[in-house]
């Protein structure tokens, strides 16, 4: 069967049903990419988000409206995106008892050795994926996290599987 490369641009998702298709985030530094999957309706997708929250004062908006304020779309902000993403999830047939999640990204790329680096915004991102996910009732498989090297994350729809290519590390299967 041939692939079908999606690619997941910042601040966006994609989900899909198409067991052709590999969704893939390029480029991961603070960044998280949030991999969801049902292995039943075979049914996944991928969030690419740039910030943990939404800045106060913007309502949340729903997959079927266009984005609002000055923040831009939603799917930038994971405490946004996350239930973006399980919505479009549940419209193409996935149940939500049955998703899992995969993460991927949040690194701290802008350090300095010796620096207070107390505005950590990979960790911040990876936080507030887990208690997005965790509210949800959605439960963390596996995760390539942290660190100081950029990655690029692949989900293929056919199995679920997802691989993650590390600066330096190589590829491998994440959990």
């Amino acid at each position: 069967m041939a692939e079908n490369l999606r690619v997941v641009y910042i601040g966006e998702m994609v989900v899909s049903d198409a067991r052709d298709d590999v969704l893939v985030a390029y480029g991961l530094g603070s960044c998280l990419a949030v991999c969801l999957y049902d292995p039943f309706a075979k049914v996944g997708g991928m969030l690419h988000a740039l910030l943990p929250t939404m800045p106060n004062g913007e309502p949340a908006t729903r997959v079927s409206s266009p984005p609002t304020g000055s923040h831009g779309k939603p799917t930038k902000y994971l405490d946004q995106g996350v239930p973006l993403l399980i919505e479009a999830l549940v419209k193409l047939g996935a149940r939500r008892i049955y998703l899992t999640a995969k993460l991927c990204g949040g690194s701290q790329m802008l350090s300095r050795i010796g620096a207070n680096n107390h505005l950590n915004i990979g960790e911040l991102n990876v936080l507030a994926a887990e208690a997005v996910l965790h509210a949800a009732h959605i439960r963390i498989q596996a995760r390539a996290t942290g660190g100081h090297s950029g990655r690029t994350v692949k989900l293929y729809l056919a199995n679920g599987l997802v691989m993650v290519k590390t600066l330096y590390e190589g590829e491998q299967v994440l959990g």
